[in-house]
């Protein structure tokens, strides 16, 4: 159990990194898609490293006129 709780840390911690060497943490978040695209970049974790560049795009309900 100790070995998996430290393998999840440093996936985490590897997604994380990724993540701000995408520049995904400088300036504001706007909307969902940011906010998704930087989640699954964390959980991607060392994927991140062999290829994977996770894009999220959100589709929310525009407000009734």
């Amino acid at each position: 159990m100790r070995i998996a709780s430290i393998v999840l840390i440093v996936w985490l911690i590897a997604g994380a990194v990724a993540a701000g060497q995408r520049n995904y943490y400088t300036g504001s978040v706007e909307n969902c898609n940011q906010v998704a695209t930087i989640a699954v970049t964390i959980l991607a974790g060392p994927l991140n490293y062999f290829g994977m560049n996770p894009k999220i795009a959100c589709q929310t309900p525009q407000p009734s006129k």
